[in-house]
């Protein structure tokens, strides 16, 4: 049988068998089509599911995977964490879009289906890239690592006041030029058929569509940041991939738990931002031949040391930041009401 990647294709294949059928049971189960509103019940219910399916396929890796399984298993964990936390930050963009373009909360649910599948086709395309430039230029982890600095910098600075008008959106700008837009909404329906005079009819994009186009594009904005923060744990392609996927999995029970107690979560961004912080800083740690090498062309003799900071060492940092920004978030919340 053929590898991809270091692992058989058959189980590739069975894993991405395994999500689309996870997704299915999501649509069938979570929210069904314009029906009822997701309350937060549901929400909490549908998360803790995801949350217990991600620690099962967690098990597996521990019980079943070819090298190294607990190794292994402790970097899907650290992956999996890093990718849900920055999720959330995810997930506040996605209710000011909701907001903006008006979709009720009862079609919200359909967006964020097709949105986060739309979501797991390019993160597996960059994941694949990602894990292919790193295999051939190994030095590109050190550019993952400078980047990852910047955008944490960033969250301390970035200004949520300042959001740009989504309908200006460049993809949008881009798709209006070739097709049709109708400013009402029709239900759940992406698209609608307008009868004209003369028996002639035409197809125009509804605004959830528009809504649905400017999810992804955010998406890949949000994947820029998560997916080389991942590699920071670990350049295993399956590990970075079912880590990230199971982690997104989850969102769409999540947005609607995070939606209705957002206020509870004013300090989490910065939290993310030194989560960014910590794993670039790790990656750079691990880049010393690179550093060292740079620094003899410019003649500096930096004499780095390899520093290689352990999976749980690195798991126990982003769990304990993650957790002190949310209960500070919640403490300071409590005190202002």
């Amino acid at each position: 049988m053929m590898d991809l990647i270091g692992l058989p294709l058959w189980a590739w294949i069975v894993f991405y068998v395994l999500v689309l059928l996870m997704l299915l049971a999501d649509l069938k189960m979570f929210g069904r089509k314009g029906q009822h509103e997701v309350n937060v019940k549901e929400a909490l219910q549908m998360t803790a599911v995801w949350i217990v399916v991600s620690l099962v396929f967690c098990v597996g890796i521990y019980l079943f995977y070819p090298a190294e399984p607990h190794e292994k298993a402790m970097e899907f964990l650290a992956g999996y964490l890093i990718e849900k936390s920055l999720s959330m930050d995810n997930l506040f963009v996605f209710l000011m879009l909701f907001s903006f373009f008006g979709v009720e909360r009862k079609y919200q649910h359909e967006v964020l289906f097709w949105g986060i599948f739309g979501a797991l086709v390019l993160r597996s395309i960059f994941i694949f890239a990602g894990a292919a430039m790193v295999e051939r230029f190994e030095w590109v982890l050190g550019l993952f690592g400078l980047f990852l600095l910047y955008t944490g910098g960033k969250m301390f600075t970035h200004d949520e006041d300042e959001q740009g008008n989504p309908a200006d959106n460049f993809i949008v700008r881009l798709f209006k030029r070739f097709f049709p837009v109708t400013d009402q909404m029709h239900g759940e329906n992406f698209f609608v058929k307008e009868e004209k005079a003369g028996g002639q009819s035409r197809w125009l994009a509804t605004p959830l569509f528009i809504t649905l186009l400017v999810i992804e594009t955010t998406d890949v904005a949000f994947a820029v940041d998560s997916i080389p923060a991942v590699f920071s744990v670990s350049r295993d392609p399956f590990i970075v991939l079912t880590s990230n996927i199971f982690a997104i999995l989850g969102l769409r029970a999540l947005y609607f738990a995070l939606a209705a107690i957002s206020r509870y979560f004013t300090y989490l961004k910065y939290g993310l931002g030194i989560i960014l912080i910590f794993v670039g800083m790790k990656m750079l740690l691990a880049m010393n031949e690179y550093i060292n090498a740079l620094g003899s062309l410019v003649g500096l003799d930096f004499n780095m040391p390899h520093i290689a900071v352990p999976t749980p060492i690195s798991l126990a940092v982003i769990f304990g930041i993650l957790l002190l920004s949310m209960l500070a978030s919640v403490v300071v919340t409590k005190k202002q009401q």
